[in-house]
């Protein structure tokens, strides 16, 4: 069958990424001329610690932060689908058990933490939303009305705003968690393509999207950063050409998220890096955070104390960075 007959299947994806051809990397961008010099990171970055690793995570494709407690919830493809490790790093609770049950987790794509302390996950495998208590009690399960939803953010308020990935649609899922009662699914933007990683800024309420664009021909797929104010406005957007003439240096984007100072920042698995694109009115810029160490990032979040968690597939584990 065709490619607009089939849902996207992420380890495919992430094999055609790894084998497309690349462009120059970052490191052999930064010494090429013509292109202008690169904007100064917000903070020098140092690697603080380093959590999982192959067999305690298997092929993670979300990490989140808990806002008030520093936990950290990962998404994985374990037997049980969701890790939380403290902030020291100590895994504090498994769950999430792979099967078909009703609180079972068949495929996590994405996962958050609403600031009342409830995990949310992202389902590929039945095309729900799943939400649990850190205890791992499951809490409300959404499978109506979704194509393909894939990743997702927590406002202030508790809120969750997710993509859907074949609908081409961002929602805003109202709930009360703690009583498993669904309130609104309210479609905020339609007619994007292929959306998956999500962030909203915790203090304009402005959102960024990572559309993953089709490739024509033989050429290799791209991404297009898009962000919207909290109207839904939108109010920039810079594809991976467009990119190019900031900087020379192709960007396939894989995750994004806002830092406290209202940075867009994303992470990059053709240069294998971390990137401030800048605030939403200087965007964007070009900004190197992290330059080397990583695999294949696909997870950012950032934790209470400012500290930068970077997910990397590519060796399966979880990289904390602190300013130097």
């Amino acid at each position: 069958c065709g490619p607009a007959e089939t849902s996207d299947c992420r380890p495919l994806l992430q094999l055609l990424e790894l084998l497309g051809p690349a462009g120059g990397g970052l490191a052999s961008a930064l010494g090429r001329s013509g292109g202008g010099a690169a904007a100064p990171a917000p903070a020098g970055l140092g690697l603080r610690l380093c959590l999982g690793g192959w067999g305690s995570l298997v092929n993670p494709t979300g990490v989140a932060a808990c806002p008030e407690s520093g936990r950290l919830a990962v998404a994985h493809d374990g037997k049980k689908r969701i890790h939380v490790f403290g902030p020291s790093g100590f895994c504090l609770r498994r769950f999430g058990e792979r099967g078909d049950a009703g609180n079972d987790i068949k495929y996590p794509l994405d996962v958050t933490v609403t600031w009342d302390g409830h995990v949310v996950v992202t389902d590929g495998g039945d095309c729900s939303v799943k939400a649990f208590d850190f205890e791992g009690r499951g809490v409300l399960a959404v499978r109506e009305g979704f194509c393909l939803p894939w990743g997702l953010d927590a406002t202030p308020k508790s809120e969750v705003i997710l993509t859907d990935s074949e609908a081409g649609v961002l929602y805003r899922l109202t709930a009360d968690f703690r009583r498993g009662e669904l309130k609104k699914c309210q479609m905020m933007r339609s007619r994007l393509v292929s959306p998956r990683a999500v962030a909203v800024c915790q203090t304009s309420g402005a959102v960024v999207v990572i559309e993953h664009l089709k490739a024509r021909g033989p050429s290799k797929g791209s991404t297009r950063v898009k962000i919207f104010s909290a109207e839904m406005d939108l109010i920039g957007q810079m594809d991976s050409f467009g990119l190019n003439l900031v900087f020379p240096s192709r960007i396939y984007a894989t995750a994004v998220a806002f830092d406290k100072e209202g940075r867009v920042i994303v992470t990059d698995v053709c240069s294998q890096a971390v990137i401030c694109l800048g605030k939403p009115e200087e965007f964007p810029i070009f900004s190197p955070l992290i330059s080397h160490g990583l695999s294949y990032p696909v997870g950012l979040t950032y934790m209470a104390n400012d500290s930068l968690v970077v997910l990397d597939s590519g060796d399966h584990s979880i990289k904390v960075y602190s300013s130097t």
